[in-house]
């Protein structure tokens, strides 16, 4: 295997050609099923990352983390004291270097090429400690992370917005439509409606009156031009932001073509609650139902209803086949909301459509922050990119 993270050459001055292992020594973690887990305040991270926790912990951070078994390479970093899954390996002994350097560090690794598994992945902590790598200096390597750190601080700077503006746009909903808590309410009584107490003048309607599916067939086959393709991976849980796609020429299957601003909704296993807009034009896994509002000013209504959690709550309820359980359009379409009278519906779409732009302006943020700092991690890391004391 050639030098990691390099291209041959002696890098800067002051870096040195060593084995991995004489850099950081990792070692098996240590296994524990979910029942075994009691929720606390210590991350399980297996190879797919944080997805649980523990009254425990295994290890004292700062710490690195890397998938063994399954997700093969995935690196993670751990501030505080953590449990590393027996799926992983994590450093042992940093040997006095920057954990934090390791970590971006072992990102450019490409441990896949490393599999000794068979049917299941799997990575060799022996083999890993025997990789040739260039090692820059312990200030050089504080520089470097510190670098990197600062386009990491900066998306999830902008992931926090995001969060924060979901939030407002589901309390704003909640205000308005739920508390009926909207601008000129005190003049208005509430009277009975087959939904219960509703402001007088308002309308209960069908989904359907002001929401449509739209099913744009796309066949399989080679595409004429390169299309972002959003597959329901790629869909985030209860989350309007969508922020991962991917570009493709060619369909393996029939997709659905999709517009800006219509709504994404996974129609398998709807409980996992994923609801998105889409940021821009595109194609879809054709599990997907395409809801669009029949009307510019039922806009911010129709996402907030169909991305609620009632409404995934009665997707889930009542989705069809037992192992695969799929949402149906025909029963979601007769699903009750409250219709307002006047100019309120025109006022919270303004509201809503001004939310759902600036998460989508923070998405493309978030892209390229994330192009320029993938595009500099292998520069800095492999010394092609000098940098200076101060």
């Amino acid at each position: 295997m050639k030098d990691s993270g390099h291209n041959g050459e002696m890098p800067m001055e002051g870096w040195k050609r060593l084995l991995l292992g004489d850099a950081l020594t990792f070692q098996r973690g240590f296994d524990i099923t979910k029942d075994e887990q009691r929720e606390g305040p210590y991350p399980v991270i297996s190879s797919s990352g944080s997805r649980s926790t523990h009254a425990e912990f295994k290890v004292c951070g700062p710490g690195v983390i890397i998938g063994r078994k399954g997700s093969l390479g995935t690196v993670f970093f751990s501030d505080g004291d953590y449990w590393p899954h027996d799926t992983t390996l994590w450093i042992k002994d940093f040997h006095d270097n920057y954990p934090k350097f390791a970590y971006y560090f072992l990102q450019t690794m490409g441990f896949k090429q490393l599999d000794v598994g068979a049917a299941n992945p799997s990575l060799n902590r022996n083999h890993i400690h025997t990789i040739p790598v260039f090692w820059p200096p312990l200030p050089v390597q504080h520089r470097i992370a510190g670098i990197l750190s600062a386009y990491d601080e900066l998306i999830e700077n902008s992931q926090r917005r995001i969060r924060i503006l979901e939030e407002m746009a589901r309390a704003l909903y909640r205000e308005w439509f739920v508390h009926f808590r909207f601008p000129g309410h005190e003049n208005i009584p509430l009277v009975e409606s087959s939904l219960g107490e509703i402001p007088k003048g308002w309308e209960v309607k069908n989904l359907r009156d002001i929401a449509e599916n739209i099913r744009r067939n796309v066949p399989k086959g080679q595409l004429k031009d390169s299309k972002p393709y959003v597959g329901l991976e790629h869909i985030p849980r209860r989350s309007l932001a969508l922020e991962a796609w991917e570009i493709t020429t060619e369909l393996g299957s029939n997709k659905l073509a999709f517009k800006k601003d219509e709504v994404l909704f996974g129609k398998i296993r709807p409980y996992f609650h994923k609801v998105s807009v889409a940021p821009f034009d595109g194609l879809c896994s054709a599990d997907t139902i395409v809801i669009r509002s029949r009307r510019p000013e039922h806009y911010g209504i129709v996402v907030s209803c169909v991305s609620s959690d009632d409404f995934v709550a009665v997707a889930s309820a009542t989705a069809n086949g037992a192992k695969m359980p799929r949402a149906n359009w025909d029963v979601l379409e007769k699903y009750q909301v409250v219709i307002p009278k006047g100019n309120v519906a025109d006022k919270f779409s303004a509201l809503f459509t001004d939310i759902i732009a600036q998460q989508q302006a923070l998405i493309f943020q978030i892209k390229n922050l994330r192009r320029t700092r993938d595009l500099l991690l292998p520069r800095l890391l492999s010394g092609q990119v000098n940098l200076k004391e101060s």
